[in-house]
């Protein structure tokens, strides 16, 4: 789920920076809808100024934990969260064991979301206004390694207006975890997932129709954006002084258009029509002593779209994406190239990527699906090790009984096909192929109730992991998941979210 998505490992090395850990985004309500929809509550202005409307309806805000959060008055605390212990038969800490960029999120690693927010209703201009600051906690834990350390990142630091002179038109600045629809049972965006500083607009139209624009700016820590070189300080002082010989910063641009038709009572089709812009200008970078090479500019694109089907009821849709990435658009917004083209650009890289999820429940139980297939090439015009095909189809069936709890159990087939030739047969080579299968039984408890997305959870886990031999080559020599056809992984963990204007249900 992003420095690389906490948690979601991965042995692909060119692996998008995910970001971010959550539950799959409920197609049965247009993105925003409930934004413009909820109406003012009573907030009280800053500073006790008269500027904020003092009476406006109150609304009592959201009583189901899963459901939208709406503006409402004042500050409000949300949250995403995963906890889990476990580990092997042998008794080794609990790993991630997929070959694929995106598999089962149940082996993960800890992760965890706390989300504080102000919203307010403006009488002078009627305009709402959020600003939303999210801090993330990764591993280490210290009860596990006794050590007062953590992995912290800022999330969301950002920002927005909405109706602000007109009513569905929106403004943001900041820095904000900006995506769409997630594929839950794999902790990814498929078509959106972008994490900048920058700020965006965007206007709702009254029949279902959604527009957005944005644009940010981010610096991956890589010799391809900044390198620093020590130079001596001026005028002979002493010591040495850093100076950034290459400094270079990317941008991002993105533009989104989407439209629900209504279908029946509660149900409806979605589409969606995506594109983003990458850019880095040139630099120059110090290759030894005094001795420059230049680096020219360097750009990328994304085409992609999505269709949804959803019926309103119970969390139940289809969703099918499709995805095109070219140049630096294809390592992702966070990522780097590793290899380039001859003119030191990363033209000739591409990615594809189409994917396929869902849910349907019905009485007390439900399926879940996730699927899809990647192809990625880099910029080197051979085939090499990042070079790849892969994809994974998952399911997980459940079943909930006594209102308070239920049993999944889920099922993964994937399959990974690397740029580099293996002698399969004497005189014969052929393109490195693994493939792996995880099957999983997962008992839970769940106080909200029946729903694939209801939180909370407390959860035991146990999966088995069947790997063949050429999946096991993909690891290094004396790795365990090296030398194991099988792997077991049993835990106990807790999930959660609530009150967050990232997770939603």
């Amino acid at each position: 789920m992003t420095p690389a998505e906490p948690g979601s490992g991965t042995t692909s090395p060119e692996d998008q920076v995910a970001a971010d850990p959550a539950p799959a985004e409920a197609p049965a309500k247009p993105e925003g809808a409930s934004d413009t929809a909820t109406k003012p509550a009573t907030a009280d202005a800053p500073g006790g100024k008269s500027d904020v409307k003092t009476d406006a309806p109150k609304t009592a805000g959201p009583q189901d934990p899963n459901a939208e959060p709406g503006y409402a008055d004042g500050f409000h605390f949300g949250s995403y969260g995963r906890v889990i212990a476990g580990g092997d038969a042998a008794g080794r800490p609990g790993r991630d064991g997929d070959i694929v960029a995106r598999g089962s999120r149940l082996d993960e690693s800890n992760y965890a979301e706390l989300e504080l927010r102000r919203e307010d209703y403006w009488k002078n201009s009627g305009a709402y206004t959020r600003i939303v600051a999210t801090t993330a906690f990764a591993n280490p834990i210290f009860h596990y390694n006794g050590k007062f350390a953590a992995t912290l990142a800022v999330r969301n630091l950002y920002l927005e207006v909405r109706n602000a002179g007109l009513r569905g038109l929106s403004f943001w600045a900041g820095s904000r975890m900006y995506r769409g629809d997630d594929i839950y049972l794999l902790d990814f965006w498929p078509l959106d997932n972008l994490n900048t500083i920058g700020g965006g607009t965007g206007y709702t139209f009254k029949k279902g129709t959604e527009l957005k624009f944005h644009a940010g700016l981010n610096q991956p820590t890589d010799p391809f954006y900044r390198q620093t070189i020590l130079r001596p300080p001026a005028y002979n002082q002493f010591g040495a002084a850093e100076v950034a010989i290459l400094d270079r910063q990317k941008m991002v641009s993105s533009l989104k258009l989407s439209h629900t038709w209504p279908v029946g009572a509660t149900g409806g089709v979605k589409g969606i029509l995506y594109g983003e812009l990458h850019y880095v200008p040139p630099g120059q970078r110090e290759v030894e002593a005094k001795v420059y090479e230049s680096l020219p500019k360097d750009l990328g694109w994304v085409a992609g779209g999505q269709l949804s089907l959803f019926t309103g009821q119970r969390s139940t849709y289809l969703n099918l994406t499709a995805r095109y990435a070219s140049g630096l658009a294809a390592y992702g917004e966070l990522n780097a190239p590793r290899q380039l083209a001859p003119d030191r650009t990363t033209r000739g890289a591409r990615e594809l990527l189409i994917t396929l999820s869902g849910n349907w429940e019905k009485g007390p139980a439900g399926i879940l699906l996730g699927s899809y297939y990647r192809m990625f090439r880099n910029a080197s015009p051979s085939l090499d090790w990042d070079d790849l095909n892969e994809g994974i189809v998952i399911v997980r069936p459940t079943v909930w009984f006594a209102k308070i709890a239920g049993v999944s159990l889920e099922a993964s087939y994937q399959a990974q096909q690397r740029g580099v030739l293996v002698e399969k047969e004497p005189g014969l080579f052929a393109p490195a192929f693994a493939q792996l299968g995880r099957f999983g039984l997962i008992p839970f408890v769940t106080p909200g109730g029946p729903g694939a997305f209801q939180r909370p959870h407390i959860r035991l886990i146990y999966l088995l992991t069947v790997r063949d031999a050429a999946a096991r080559t993909f690891y290094p020599v004396d790795d365990v998941f090296a030398r194991r056809t099988i792997d077991h992984f049993i835990g106990v963990g807790a999930e959660w979210w609530f009150g967050s204007t990232s997770y939603f249900r």
